[in-house]
């Protein structure tokens, strides 16, 4: 019996493929090259055109303002009776935005009239006429009822009582890039911040010092285009007798906490406050949005 005999094992791997052509091996090439491309473009009109979607991508120059418009927001939740100050712009570097890239953070603080035993109803109220998009509510906290809200753009607000009267709301941005940094708004001088400063004189001169310096005046815009304006002294006078701002005030102060003490002066708050190391008396007087 005859017949072809087949030497050694078939291959386990079954057939062989054929090495692919040189020339789609170039087209394969090309293909990635415009792929590449097309996906750097893409990047770049994203980086261009869309908005931010972390924070860090918002600089703070950029952020400047949806802080300020914050403040004012708040200052107009707070109202007029219960508008306390504006706080001015603070600017805190040194803070990192990734692990070599340095930043800073932008705060801003308004103060509110919050007798003892009303905080959670005065932080809710403001809670009720802050923007519905901003999602504010009001809970519980460590030491007491905490207002959180969202006013855009990755910028937090934050209230909750002091523990003298009041309780204090914080506009934050968080540590961002600085890019050309924050610019405050300057206060421009008009019969609000000539009104202001008769106000504050009058206080000073109470306190004991008649010939005080010009005030420094920090603004934040109200939703309707006005300004909230406080007006704050330019250096602590000296610890004050019992009862000096109490002919001011009528009698009928908004706040008697010592170290803290205010009063309404027409449609202005003024705001004294002792140091806690040396009792030097630093003044404010405020007007808010109006209603």
């Amino acid at each position: 019996m005859s017949g072809a005999v087949q030497t050694g094992w078939p291959s386990s791997n079954g057939p062989v493929a054929p090495a692919p052509s040189r020339r789609w091996r170039r087209w394969l090439l090309v293909a990635s090259v415009l792929w590449g491309v097309l996906l750097a473009g893409l990047a770049w009109t994203s980086a261009r055109d869309d908005p931010p979607t972390v924070r860090e991508q918002r600089t703070l120059d950029q952020a400047g303002p949806i802080v300020d418009s914050a403040a004012g927001e708040l200052a107009r939740a707070a109202g007029p009776a219960g508008l306390l100050e504006v706080g001015p712009a603070r600017v805190r570097s040194g803070c990192r935005v990734t692990p070599i890239s340095d930043g800073a953070a932008l705060r801003r603080e308004v103060g509110v009239l919050a007798p003892a035993g009303t905080e959670r109803a005065v932080l809710t109220g403001i809670a009720d006429r802050l923007p519905a998009t901003w999602r504010a509510w009001v809970g519980p906290g460590l030491d007491g009822p905490e207002l959180r809200a969202d006013a855009g753009e990755f910028v937090s607000v934050e209230g909750r009582p002091t523990g003298d009267g009041r309780v204090r709301l914080t506009v934050e941005t968080g540590c961002r890039p600085v890019g050309s940094g924050y610019t405050p708004t300057s206060a421009a001088a008009g019969p609000e911040v000539a009104g202001l400063s008769l106000v504050l004189t009058a206080a000073l001169k109470a306190l004991g010092q008649p010939n005080p310096a010009a005030p420094e005046v920090v603004t934040a815009p109200c939703p309707g285009g006005a300004l909230a304006r406080t007006a704050r002294s330019a250096e602590p006078g000296p610890v004050p007798p019992a009862g000096a701002l109490a002919q001011l005030a009528g009698d009928a102060p908004l706040l008697d906490k010592p170290p803290v003490y205010a009063y309404r002066a027409g449609d202005v708050t003024v705001l004294a406050e002792a140091g806690p190391d040396d009792g030097a008396v630093r003044l404010a007087a405020t007007v808010g949005c109006p209603d």
